[in-house]
């Protein structure tokens, strides 16, 4: 219970650290996205070992669920026991019967990083234990003293519920707990004075070596939207929109060929309309986007031009790939240039 402890304290305290170590482009898109634990860090324990740190935080001999069988619908299998330590897959940080897993790791980065983060911010509470327990006196009396006090302090950190609502956001808000969505509202806490402070404690970074590596990250973030934001510009300008306009050009001379017959076209024109509406709009975001990417990037300090690229290209990005989507609903597939989704996972 002391290493259990000591990572609520850990996680709780530096939580920016470690939503910042699984921090990037792609994991800004995969967390919270109902497959993939939300930004906002907490632990999850499972309400067996949560029971058992209320009792020791009030003085009261540790309790424990009894174990329960699992309820089959069916009586010629035998009995099996429910695991109490329920894996909640929304949880980022959850507690799984003999070990922590760290959830929201992207898949792409290399686990070093988290690692490292992780190690250090344990060490550093394990250190602060061991100052208290190695000062003297009866250590077991200590030892419920200190869960005791950490219970108290850090139990907000503790969550076990869907981590996917929108009354957990409220109430992680409530509780005080960071919601960082972005890597790049994560990534400056690397480089603070508690940071830097920490990190050349236990001798893993130097300060001269974390802000390299903040630099590195930022400029890394800020090229990767830079291509996105080109290849969108260029999917739309030059393949989606002109296939779009080309439909509407046709559509409109259908249009006029069944007036000249007498034939009703109202729900053509209706379309029509819409499509060319649709059209306009995103030219007009495209034309933003454009001009949001040209101005992020002559910012020359990193983490502004970072921002810059997360605030006005990146949104200015959702924005026309909106327009797009509701665009590409109303074209016939035979006149679209890429595949849909109905392709890509069925067809290609």
């Amino acid at each position: 219970m002391v290493f259990v402890s000591a990572v609520l304290a850990a996680v709780d305290r530096y939580a920016p650290l470690l939503r910042l170590s699984a921090a990037n482009t792609g994991n800004d898109h995969r967390l919270g996205a109902n497959e993939a634990p939300p930004a906002i860090i907490s632990v999850f324990l499972g309400e067996q070992l949560e029971e058992i740190f209320e009792a020791v935080s009030n003085g009261k001999g540790s309790s424990a669920k009894k174990g329960i069988d699992l309820e089959l619908g069916v009586t010629s299998l035998p009995k099996l026991p429910k695991d109490l330590t329920d894996r909640n897959r929304t949880s980022p940080f959850a507690f799984t019967g003999n070990k922590f897993e760290f959830r929201m790791v992207p898949s792409s980065d290399s686990i070093a990083g988290p690692n490292f983060v992780l190690n250090t911010v344990v060490a550093e509470v394990l250190s602060e234990f061991a100052d208290v327990l190695e000062k003297g006196g009866d250590v077991k009396t200590l030892s419920k003293s200190l869960i005791s006090d950490v219970w108290k302090k850090h139990k907000r950190i503790v969550f076990n519920g869907n981590g996917y609502t929108e009354d957990w956001v409220a109430e992680a808000k409530r509780r005080g707990l960071p919601n960082l969505t972005s890597s790049v509202e994560a990534w400056p806490y690397f480089g603070s004075d508690e940071s830097v402070a920490l990190f050349g404690k236990h001798n893993v970074l130097a300060a001269h070596e974390i802000h390299a590596r903040l630099d590195i990250v930022l400029e890394k973030y800020s090229k990767q939207i830079n291509i996105e934001a080109g290849v969108a510009l260029e999917m739309a300008g030059r393949q989606l929109l002109p296939a779009a306009m080309g439909y509407a050009s046709r559509l409109a001379g259908d249009i006029d060929a069944l007036e000249g017959k007498k034939l009703p076209v109202k729900a053509m024109k209706e379309r029509l309309g819409t499509i060319a509406t649709l059209i306009e709009e995103s030219y007009v975001r495209l034309d933003a986007l454009a001009a949001a990417k040209a101005k992020a990037k002559d910012i020359s300090i990193a983490l502004e031009q970072a921002k810059a690229y997360r605030d006005s290209v990146f949104t200015a990005m959702e924005a026309l790939r909106e327009s797009v989507d509701r665009l590409e609903k109303l074209i016939p597939r035979d006149d679209w240039p890429i595949p849909g989704y109905e392709e890509l996972l069925f067809e290609l």
